[in-house]
């Protein structure tokens, strides 16, 4: 049996009556910008977790990067990093950390937008510095995971008992060749489900290939240009014939349910071992540009843990939200919970009084986001 089929056996058990989902240490740090004290808080975090080691070392590190949007669209001209993005020195601080701390192999993977290109194309586009990256640690390597790329297969991964939309979802085999899964995001609230956080992050790793509006009917689109709205937003079209297909076509086709539950799914089917939230400079309002409203702000914040629902619950507890809200409150005002779903797959809790944070306080942190 696979580590990821032991995973998923583990997920997929039925939470008895007095079971609860799991809990796990969250640590934050002050950080006043991406020049000065990146390395040292990077390091910190790791510490207050328990190390880097003990996760790490001998292992490949797949780290599932924000990159939402097109390199085109820049939030008051600024760049990227700054606003929707996540940032190039945060990820390279954290690349030198793992690096260190013996990760054998370090993959820094995205679902690219609107291309099945080479990521490192995309990623100059963007502004960032790829040979400084790739040197940041040994074993460094880039994957689009947008189509089958250089793996050249998809891998199927199951959803726990109780999945909502799809039965399994068929990714590319980057994560599964992996040893340690993490999620690197962005702070910041998203027009559909309310934030944007380690758990909505795994939204993109799904191929555009398979999922997104020009998707083949019956087999993936290797050069997918466009999103995934038709697909997974609105269920217009199902996915490509050769990955699983919808439990219930009839089901509501509103954003606001879907979304939150196939971000949930994603989650249990490929388990995040490390959370990594990036709040030093971000945006208020929405994921990205072409939302109206936004506002840059600079919480001067990073956050991580050992568990992506503890760990967003904690960021959203900074962002003076109620990471147990139903739909209808700040930020749900239109969607469901993305974390309560994820806590009924079993996968974390959002209870904060389970859930020991290290560094900083939530109240020495809070930066209240709009409500």
């Amino acid at each position: 049996m696979t580590r990821r089929e032991l995973l998923g056996l583990f997920a997929g058990a039925a939470l008895g009556p007095a079971a609860q989902p799991p809990a796990a240490p969250v640590a934050i740090a002050r950080v006043a910008g991406y020049d000065s004290g990146l390395e040292e808080a990077v390091a910190r975090l790791f510490d207050q977790l328990g190390g880097l080691g003990r996760l790490v070392k001998g292992k490949t590190v797949t780290i599932k990067l924000n990159l939402t949007g097109s390199p085109a669209l820049r939030f008051e001209g600024r760049p990227l990093g700054t606003t929707h993005y996540v940032h190039p020195r945060v990820v390279g601080a954290v690349v030198r950390a793992m690096g260190q701390a013996g990760a054998r192999r370090i993959r820094l993977v995205e679902s690219c937008w609107a291309t099945g290109g080479p990521m490192e194309e995309f990623l100059l586009d963007s502004g960032w510095p790829v040979r400084a990256l790739a040197s940041a640690a040994p074993g460094v390597e880039f994957e689009n995971t947008n189509n089958r790329g250089k793996f050249g297969r998809y891998v199927r991964f199951k959803v726990a008992r109780g999945a909502w939309i799809y039965p399994a979802y068929d990714l590319n085999a980057a994560y599964e060749q992996t040893d340690v899964f993490v999620s690197l995001a962005k702070l910041k609230n998203h027009e559909t489900c309310g934030v944007t956080l380690s758990l909505k992050n795994c939204f993109g790793i799904t191929p555009a290939s398979i999922y997104g509006d020009d998707a083949g009917r019956d087999e993936p689109n290797e050069n997918p240009t466009k999103g995934r709205a038709d697909v997974f937003h609105f269920g217009k079209r199902p996915p490509s014939r050769s990955a699983p297909q919808e439990l219930d076509p009839s089901s509501s086709r509103d954003p606001g349910y879907r979304v939150p539950r196939i971000t949930a799914e994603l989650v249990s089917a490929r388990p995040v071992d490390l959370a990594i939230i990036d709040g030093i400079q971000t945006v208020t309002g929405g994921e990205g540009p072409w939302i109206r409203g936004l506002k840059f702000v600079e919480p001067g914040l990073l956050i991580a843990g050992l568990n992506p629902v503890c760990t967003d619950a904690v960021a959203m507890a900074v962002m003076g939200y109620d990471p147990q809200a139903g739909r209808g409150a700040p930020p749900f005002r239109r969607c469901d919970n993305t974390l309560k779903l994820a806590e009924s797959l079993g996968v974390g809790t959002t209870d904060l009084r389970r859930i020991e944070v290290r560094g900083l306080t939530i109240e020495q942190a809070r930066f209240p986001f709009p409500t």
